[in-house]
């Protein structure tokens, strides 16, 4: 494979916004009332969900994101279903200077803050040996440097003004590698390894830091796979299905509410068991690995 693969027209995949709005959680009302919580790439996907669920649950929540109009309809979304409203940020996680200026502005708006969730982020199937060094430095700079410009300019107003905070940060199952995606596992893994380096670092700022590893989630961010490798991904789990953005989200507050209290550098992976048994091949898979009867 020299080119990336040509894609179907998209797909919905996964939950509504009512749905997600409006389907039972594991928590009470108000677990996280008044805490003021930034997730980055709230506009789509996971992120979008967790800044849902959080809203739903109590917190404060500032939305981040490249797309204004992603972020508009996120906070539409949350004010019709949640009845809650959201602070929006366009902007960039790429630049630092862009970073630095929201923490600023929720800073000063609220002031205090007391989640970080870095849902930022995203990949392109392709083999590793055609990667350009633009394709490559856009994946690397958004999913691993974003992510720890977001974290050292949250941990530095924590330090400052001796408060305590918790980061929880989006990953990916990497422990098998990730062929065909292999720029976003190269990221991911290092979020994953900076994330358990600075929470002994930071433990004594009362700084917790911990990841959530999803597994094939129904998403719209499907739609960047071919249809038919996407719609494989049912078959990358022993349980034989997508998960839901509700599973992760609700894995992101049991990190960040009193629940994960004692919880730091650790990986919270939500994957209907695919580390254990299973397989992804986001390009499709290749006839080298095809095996009879498959």
């Amino acid at each position: 494979m020299t080119n990336r693969m040509p894609l179907e027209p998209p797909k919905d995949w996964g939950l509504s916004d009512v749905e997600i709005a409006t389907l039972p959680l594991a928590y009470r009302d108000d677990l996280v009332a008044g805490r003021v919580c930034v997730v980055s790439g709230g506009g789509s996907g996971i992120g979008r969900a967790t800044a849902y669920v959080l809203a739903r649950l109590g917190a404060e929540v500032v939305v981040c994101g490249r797309s204004a109009e992603k972020l508009a309809a996120t906070a539409a979304g949350i004010e019709k279903y949640v009845g809650r409203s959201v602070m929006i940020r366009p902007m960039t996680i790429r630049d630092p200077e862009q970073v630095g200026q929201l923490f600023d502005e929720v800073w000063a708006r609220y002031g205090h803050l007391d989640v970080l969730v870095n849902s930022a982020g995203g990949q392109y199937p392709q083999a590793a040996i055609d990667f350009s060094v633009k394709g490559w430095n856009a994946v690397i700079d958004t999913n691993l440097n974003g992510t720890w410009y977001m974290m050292q300019s949250a941990a530095r107003l924590w330090r400052d003004h001796a408060l305590p905070g918790s980061i929880v940060n989006i990953v990916a199952v990497v422990s098998r590698g990730m062929p065909q995606v292999a720029h976003t596992a190269a990221a991911r893994a290092g979020v994953i390894y900076l994330s358990k380096s600075v929470s002994v670092e930071w433990a004594p700022l009362n700084i917790s830091v911990n990841c959530v590893a999803p597994g094939s989630i129904g998403t719209a961010g499907l739609n960047v796979y071919p249809r038919e490798a996407a719609e494989a991904f049912v078959h990358s789990n022993p349980m034989k299905r997508l998960g839901d953005v509700l599973d992760i989200a609700q894995g992101v507050v049991y990190l960040a509410a009193s629940s994960g209290k004692f919880i730091t550098g650790e990986v919270l992976t939500i994957d209907g068991g695919r580390q254990n048994w299973g397989e992804d091949w986001p390009a499709g898979i290749p006839d080298y690995f095809r095996v009879p009867g498959r």
